[in-house]
Parts: C-alpha cells; structure tokens; sequence
C-alpha cells in the first residue's frame, strides 16, 4: 500500500465519499478514503428492506450506548452507527430531507445560508420526480425516487392528517416542510443507494484513488501545529500515512471528535484527566451534542394488510423474493418508515416543530427486533431540541455520549404534545377497518403527566446525532466557516459534527451537501473562476 497522499480522507460516510470523488477527480491529486468497516456487499445493505437487520448487527452498526440519561430514567440509549463502506447512509432509511430554508441561516455562519447551500443539494442530486427545478437539481450522482411500492396503511396515515389539518406534502423538500406525505428516497432501481454507490463506486477506476476498509485510524499525526497524516491499525500492525495538503476528518458526529480528542486535540483539562498529552487546547470539541429525541405510539392490529409475520401473510411472505427478483416489488421494497411529515403542535410558532415516521407495521411494545402478528406505528421527534449534550473521553479513555435529552424542559413539552398529535391521526376514521389496541403509550397513559412519564421510559434517538466539532468563530467552535480546525494548519471536518444547530429532519442529505460544499471550498484556490460559473449555472 502507498503511504504517500495529498488528501486523506478519515470515514467513508455520506460527507467523505463526496470528498473522495470530487478531489479524486483530478488525475494529478493522489486522495487515501480509510474505512473501519468493510465492504456493503451484502443483501442486508442493499436491499433496503434489510435495514431493519442493521441497527444491531455487529458486522455493520458501531454499537454506541450513551451514558445514563438523568432525564429518561437512567437508561443507556443504544445509538448505532453505520459500519462499512457507505457510513450511517449504508444502514438509514434512505429518507431525502434537506430541512428547512431556515435552519441554514440560523447557522449565520458566511456562505453557509440557504442561498448559499442550496447550489450544493442539487449538484449532486438526480431526482426522477420532475419535481420544481428552481429547488431540484438532474444529473446528479444521487437519484431521488419516489418510493417503490409503499404499504396502503401508509396512505391512510397521510388522509388520516389530512382530515385533522395536516396538509398533504408530495415534497418535503419543495415549497414548504410542513405536511405529511409518503417519504422521498435515495434509491435506484429499488436498491439503496449510500453515498458510497452513488459517488465512490463508480469512480474506483482512478489510479489516483485509494480505498481502505478494515482499517482503523488510531490518531491524526500533529507536529508545530501541522497536520503531517495519520496512524492507522490494520490487522494489528500500525503504518503511519502521510497527507502532503490535508487530513479530513469525516467520521461522523461520534467519530470525528473521538479521533480529535485521542489524537490530544480538546479540551486540556479533559484530555489531562483521561491521560491523553494535550497536543492543542480546542475546549469546543466534543461539545454541543444534539439529536432528534422520539416517542413512539404502536397499535397491535388483526389485519395482514399491515407488515407483520402471520398466517395471513405467509403468501407474501414467501412471494417477496421473486416480486423482489421480477418487479421490483413488494415488501423487501419497503424502508418501513414509508410515510411521515412535520406538523405544528400547539406550542409551535410559524414552523413545524414535530416530524412524524410512520411504520406500517409492527413495532414490539417489548422492544424485540421480530414478533408475531400485526400492526402499525408511528413514531414522533422533537425536531428543534433545545437540550444540548456533550462527548467526553472518560478517565480510562472510553467514550462517554451524554445527549443530556430533556435537559430543557420545552422539549419534554413539545414531544408530550406531538404524541398526542400522533394519536389524534391515529384516531381518524381512515383507520377504522384495521383499527387495533394501542400497545404504547397504552390506554390507561392520558393526561400530560402519564405521557411525560412514558417518555422518560420508552423515548430513544432517532439517530440523528450533530454538532460536536461546530462550526463559528466563537470560544467554543471547532472549526471556522471553511470547515478548518482551528489552530491547526491542514486539518479539517467535514461532516455532521460541524453543524451549529440541528436541522429539521433526517441529517444524510444535509451531510452530502457538506461534503459537496467542502469540497468545492477546498479545490477553489485552483479553479475559483471555473467553480463560480458552475455554482451560478445551477
């Protein structure tokens, strides 16, 4: 293996593999992508009705647990991350949702508003839905298709929020965020299509490309306050990898700053405390943790209509390889989150403040990934948490992730009034025919109180973890506006962990766009005229 490149890039997820494509693409610039997982050639990762298998699995999915939550009973939240060539977009849901046009000037960081991004979506998008082309970009690596062939029960959920208010949304990336409507994927030829088919895969003809999986990066190599490369382990035996212009970090909003801080750049006190020799005081690191906090309402059903293992559904059952295999068709088509939207509780002001996943299928009240029979569920996240958390490096140097959730109390506030949302689309009439008992919360769970205490029992990530390497200029940002660390030349971030604030909605678009952005920031000094003309023309 050569151990000479220009770029190193640290994590083939949804930002990396954008980064490893466009700097690979010119044949004069030798780009390293590292991967600590392995290859995505299995069933399971590409068949998107296989995500179900991944959360837990221990060949795909980092197995985080957080810390004792004080707010949610002292439970550990099992928060996985996706293991393999692709990232966290080889495990999602494959859900395209960019957020709202106002969540990127709230970062009020330069270049970073929605004016500014919104040229970078669509570079890399190719959506097949002849949706609104002043919004949408063609011709992108990523296809954006509707879904293949969604669960009927999935539409009752979206009439049902018709009925009670909630406007029907064909494009949550269009006009306007609010509305429920079956989901928009990334997808071709009903396959998952992670970041890494969609940007890496087909590129891995270039000589000047080099992809390394089953390799992990033990520390970012600092001399005088210069990134020089990394060390990396593979198959116990440690190589030192030398980036001539930059390492970059695209680990992920866990991994990132977890190298950061093993390679002594964090905060002082901290790395001192965990044994760690501070190689640059950066007090930022680690900090600002956010995510999307959920809480289900399941219902058990007789009707074989929903997804469920039963007599009733053996037939489709064991038909759903050859549709599969023929047409493209049936349940391995489903990404079990079909439909969903955002809506306006009472507490809300002029945006959504609760996003909705329906399942149209069984979600065990007991937490087991398969059990007999039917059902459906939907599940409900505060979309814009106030509670801030933090990653630290404990004193024997594990991980320690503390989403710190209902640290505000608003956002208790605002889950226990999307619940109730919830059960009010659950409760309309286009459910009457496969009408069932409601599992979770339960019936005897009503008033505001009962509900917060069911939250505190039952409520989990929607595995939407952002913000610990910020991005900004004050004390506590990590890394500057062109996603630079701070005080150390030749190192940056560039993936979720340099969002200021959480976005509204699922975060892998948003991190594809990151790395287009990153991207194009980095090549500017080279081609800034060739790269403004095409940023204008999108």
């Amino acid at each position: 293996m050569n151990t000479d490149f220009d770029y190193i890039i640290v994590g083939a997820g949804s930002s990396g593999c954008v980064l490893a494509n466009r700097l690979s693409a010119d044949p004069q610039v030798k780009v390293c992508l590292i991967e600590a997982g392995g290859n995505d050639n299995s069933p399971r990762i590409q068949t998107p009705a296989g995500t179900i298998t991944l959360y837990k699995s221990k060949k795909y999915s980092w197995n985080f647990f957080s810390a004792p939550q004080k707010n949610l009973g002292n439970r550990s939240l099992h928060t996985p991350r996706g293991k393999a060539l692709g990232g966290s977009s080889s495990m999602n849901s494959m859900i395209y949702i960019r957020g709202h046009a106002s969540d990127y000037d709230r970062w009020a960081q330069p270049g970073w508003d929605w004016a500014s991004v919104l040229p970078y979506f669509k570079q890399s998008e190719n959506n097949r839905l002849g949706q609104d082309p002043a919004l949408h970009g063609t011709g992108g690596e990523l296809n954006v298709e509707a879904a293949r062939d969604p669960n009927p029960v999935s539409g009752m959920f979206v009439k049902a929020a018709e009925k009670i208010g909630i406007r029907r949304n064909d494009d949550f990336n269009g006009p306007r965020l609010e509305g429920c409507g079956i989901y928009n994927l990334t997808q071709k030829t009903a396959r998952r299509l992670s970041s890494y088919r969609a940007f890496v895969a087909p590129v891995l003809d270039r000589t000047n490309l080099t992809v390394v999986t089953d390799c992990t990066v033990k520390s970012v190599v600092v001399e005088q306050k210069i990134a020089k490369g990394v060390v990396v382990d593979s198959n116990g035996v440690q190589t030192f990898l030398k980036a001539r212009r930059e390492v970059i970090l695209s680990a992920g909003a866990i991994g990132s700053p977890q190298l950061l801080l093993a390679s002594g750049i964090g905060p002082a006190a901290e790395l001192t405390e965990a044994g760690i020799p501070v190689r640059h005081d950066l007090p930022g690191v680690g900090k600002n943790l956010q995510d999307h906090l959920d809480g289900l309402v399941t219902v058990r059903s007789k009707s074989p209509l929903t997804l469920g293992f039963s007599l009733g559904s053996l037939a489709a059952i064991l038909a759903s390889p050859l549709r599969y295999l023929v047409s493209k068709m049936g349940w391995l088509t489903t990404n079990y989150v079909e439909a969903g939207g955002f809506a306006r509780t009472p507490l809300a002001e002029a945006l959504p403040d609760v996003q909705f996943h329906f399942v149209p299928g069984y979600r065990s009240h007991r937490g087991r990934l398969f059990e007999w029979g039917h059902g459906y569920a939907v599940h409900t996240c505060v979309l814009r948490p106030k509670s801030i958390g933090e990653l630290r490096l404990g004193r024997d140097g594990t991980l320690v992730i503390d989403f710190n959730f209902l640290s505000n109390p608003d956002d208790a506030k605002v889950l226990v009034e999307g619940l109730k949302l919830a059960r009010r689309i659950l409760a309309d009439t286009q459910f009457d025919a496969i009408r069932g008992k409601e599992m979770l919360p339960g019936a005897q769970v009503q008033t505001d109180q009962q509900l917060l205490d069911y939250v505190r029992d039952y409520a989990a990530t929607v595995f939407h973890p952002v913000g610990t390497c910020k991005m900004g200029s004050d004390p506590m940002a990590v890394v500057d506006p062109q996603l630079r660390v701070h005080g150390i030349r030749g190192l940056r971030v560039v993936d979720a962990s340099i969002m200021p604030t959480l976005i509204s909605g699922n975060t892998n678009a948003p991190c594809i766009m990151i790395g287009e952005k990153a991207a194009a920031m980095i090549l500017e000094p080279a081609n800034a005229t060739a790269n403004a003309a095409k940023m204008a023309a999108i």
